[in-house]
């Protein structure tokens, strides 16, 4: 078997976890590997039934094309034995506490060169540190490998720790993260939303709402539409960079930023332009679940024109979102609290949530963003004359 291709511009895969052992049974089908590419993981299933032979190991990176197993096709299924499936092996922890007693043992080997300039940054000593080389010498391995001191060790404390690879995807989004943060003239701007009236709509239309679509009334719906309408007032919030050029784009394909059993992912809900309350819920329902379950396919997170994230499940208060790249802009929306506010001319108690817009100042200016986060804050105060044209009947589809 040869490593498919998960999508274009992808060349090379990591195998992540074997779902199956070397000489197992697998029938045709069968998820045999988890493997991650820098945009997703996604499941390897066998091409045909038969005796597997594994040529890679997990960890290993592998070019798309590349032969990662072996089916013996003219082996016989075992008789009563269900084709095996076996769990990824944890990660091996590494007890410091064990380790340094164990190298205080040994007599302190010395280092070559490159291990010693390693050891130097990364604060260890020499002594502490037990040579795989010849006559105990350390080498450029054993440094890289090193784990610094973290102090003396209490009575009866835990000194634990775990040494674990990053996902091929987690390296990417590093890699991505600090490339935006160098790349672009990032910079963000803050405002706060009244809740109130969309807390009045939910708990006036959200039970009916369910019933009928089969989906609940939830706040994405709401920021959702009101971001399309500003980025229909402020175009060039959803635009890009390409070199010399910007483009500009007719339609809004919006990113929404979900937490998935492998970190961060971006699913990307089409032509919002064209969505209704219900549309656009029944989207981020469905992107959601494919996301938790590890299903998201490599054309739903890409493209995207903008991005909304919500850093307020989390309990975030206020944060500073980072660009989704090549897009220019991102919104950030956080918790919702009961704050004092003056309306019409006296103290009361709302429902406040903080936003913020991210963006590059290389194609959008002050007035846009500022503008633009504006418009967002005027549509979700008065979401019934702005997002639903005075039919809240209608714009529910109730």
């Amino acid at each position: 078997m040869k490593v498919p291709s998960p999508g274009e511009s992808i060349t090379e895969v990591e195998i992540a976890t074997w779902l199956v052992e070397d000489g197992d049974y697998v029938e045709k089908d069968q998820p045999i590997a988890e493997i991650d590419s820098d945009k997703a993981t996604l499941e390897l299933p066998a091409e045909e039934s038969g005796i597997i032979t594994l040529k890679a190991e997990e960890g290993d990176a592998v070019n798309v094309g590349g032969v990662v197993c072996l089916i013996d096709t003219s082996a016989a299924k075992p008789t009563g034995v269900a084709p095996k499936q076996t769990e990824a092996p944890m990660e091996k922890k590494v007890d410091l506490v064990e380790e340094i007693t164990k190298a205080a043992t040994y007599a302190a080997g010395t280092a070559s060169p490159a291990a010693n300039k390693i050891l130097i940054e990364k604060g260890i000593d020499t002594s502490t540190i037990e040579g795989t080389g010849k006559d105990g010498r350390i080498t450029k391995e054993d440094a890289i490998k090193a784990v610094p001191s973290m102090g003396s060790t209490p009575k009866n404390g835990s000194r634990g720790t775990e040494r674990k690879k990053m996902s091929m995807l987690r390296r990417k989004v590093a890699e991505r993260l600090v490339a935006v943060k160098s790349e672009t003239a990032m910079l963000t701007t803050f405002n706060e939303v009244n809740m109130q009236p969309i807390f009045d709509l939910r708990s006036q239309f959200k039970e009916d709402f369910k019933i009928k679509h089969g989906v609940g009334l939830g706040f994405m719906s709401f920021f959702t539409l009101a971001v399309v309408r500003a980025l229909k007032m402020y175009p060039d919030v959803n635009s890009m960079i390409d070199g010399d050029f910007q483009i500009k784009h007719d339609f809004h394909d919006i990113s929404i930023a979900v937490s998935g059993p492998k970190g961060l992912m971006v699913p990307v809900i089409r032509n919002v332009e064209n969505l209704s309350f219900k549309g656009v819920e029944s989207e981020v329902k469905r992107l959601a679940i494919k996301a938790r379950d590890g299903q998201i396919t490599i054309d739903e997170m890409t493209g995207g024109t903008f991005t909304i994230t919500n850093g307020g499940v989390f309990g975030s208060m206020l944060s500073t979102p980072i660009i989704n790249p090549p897009q220019s802009g991102i919104l950030g929306m956080h918790n919702i609290v009961n704050r004092p506010m003056a309306v019409n001319g006296k103290v009361i108690i709302q429902p406040i949530m903080y936003v913020a817009l991210s963006y590059d100042h290389r194609i959008i200016d002050g007035r846009e963003s500022v503008g633009f986060l504006v418009a967002v804050k005027e549509a979700l105060e008065n979401p019934i004359e702005l997002l639903m044209d005075n039919n809240t009947m209608k714009a529910l589809e109730m």
